[in-house]
Order: structure tokens, then sequence, then C-alpha cells
């Protein structure tokens, strides 16, 4: 199994000076960055440090996903965002697991062993908004083996093999969730790993929550509308 680690940037180079030079890079096949346009020294940083950049030509979360995999030389790609958030060496769980035959793996906050950066307050509105999605989209569309209890965090992993199966809208923020409510229709393999959150060290999350919530409700309604 060849596996790509793909950085997923945009104006991260604080969070980038945390993280990247704590990768083992001998632990991929192929490293690469997808970059949204930075203005902040992002991708000069990572040019220096001889891991290619790819600006994405069309704006939008999908979009910069979508482009991943067509830029992906190997079985399987890692999405990881550098914001100083989550342990690096998590980035090394994968593999065993794509070995296993696992074709949708997710490094999950919300499973025993995880926690959410929301866990140490009362009020967890991003954490109780994943785990509607999260049951809903198992309700509507699993069939069998687990329920994926972080419908929403880009830490994960698929197989190239999978990911074209699924065929993903190249358009708008839903791609995690697609992945998910897709892996359930299609039947594939899946599994979680717990994995720590803490507050991003600087900046400010691209995804504001209103915008991007109703956004993900409306793919979910179409998903539905779908059918199979």
């Amino acid at each position: 199994m060849r596996i790509t680690l793909c950085i997923l940037t945009r104006n991260e180079i604080i969070g980038c000076k945390h993280d990247i030079p704590l990768l083992h890079k001998e632990a991929f096949d192929e490293i690469f960055a997808i970059d949204g346009n930075s203005t902040d020294g992002t991708i000069e940083y990572l040019t220096e440090l001889g891991i290619p950049v790819y600006i994405q030509p069309r704006k939008g979360l999908n979009a910069a996903c979508v482009y991943a995999f067509e830029k992906c030389n190997t079985d399987a790609l890692i999405f990881f965002h550098p914001k100083g958030s989550v342990p690096v060496s998590d980035t090394e769980n994968f593999r065993f697991l794509f070995e296993q035959g696992y074709d949708l793996v997710i490094a999950s906050r919300n499973i025993k062993g995880g926690k959410n950066e929301e866990d140490n307050k009362i009020i967890r509105y991003r954490k109780w908004f994943v785990t509607f999605l999260a049951l809903a989209s198992a309700v509507f569309f699993r069939r069998e083996g687990p329920i994926v209890w972080d419908v929403l965090h880009g830490f994960r992993g698929m197989t190239v093999r999978c990911f074209t199966q699924i065929n993903p809208s190249a358009e708008g923020v839903s791609i995690d969730l697609e992945m998910v409510c897709r892996s359930y229709k299609k039947r594939l393999k899946r599994i979680e790993f717990p994995t720590t959150e803490s507050p991003r060290l600087a900046g400010t999350s691209n995804f504001k929550a209103l915008p991007t919530g109703w956004k993900l409700l409306k793919y979910l309604l179409t998903e539905i509308m779908k059918g199979d």
C-alpha cells in the first residue's frame, strides 16, 4: 500500500511552522500541499522544505480535496490540516488501517479516547451539531458496519479507488460529510481512531459556523432526496 500525505493550507504559516517539522516524512510515499492562495508565506515556507505546493484552480474545500486526488500518485491519500491542533504523530496511524483493508479512515474527536476542543465547555454547539449529522447520516444511509461519529473532521484518509467510486461534488464545503454518507451507501469499509483536538495556534477558521452549517444541512437533505 503506497500512501500520500496531503497538507491542506490557506494562510496557515504559524501552524505549518509548528506541525511540519514534526512530520516523519519517511512514513509516506508522497507528500504535497494543496493551497488556497495563501498570502502569509505558507507557500514559500513549504517550498523551502521541499514540499511541492499546488495552488487549487477552484475555490472551496471540496475543490481542494478533489484536486488532491487528481494529483495523487499512490493508493490512498491522507488529509492533514496544519493548525497545531492535533498530534502530528497521528498521521502515522493511517497506514496500518489502510493495510488492514479499510477504505475510509477518520481521526475522531468524538469516540472513546478522543477529545474535542469543546469538551471542557458547558455549551458545545459544534460537537452537538456534528453528533446530529452523524446520527442523521447513519439513520438514512448506513446499511451495515459501524457508525462514523466524527463526520466533519477533515483529518482523514481514503483510498483512491473508493474516492473515485463515491464521486463527490467538486463544489461547496460538504466533502467530509459526503465521504461518510456515500461510504454508507457504497458499503465501504470504514473505521475511526481516537485523536485529541486543542484550539488552533493562530488565525481563525475558514468556515464560519452558521453559513457552513446551513450548507451542510442542504447537502444532507439533497443526499436524502437522491436515495440510493
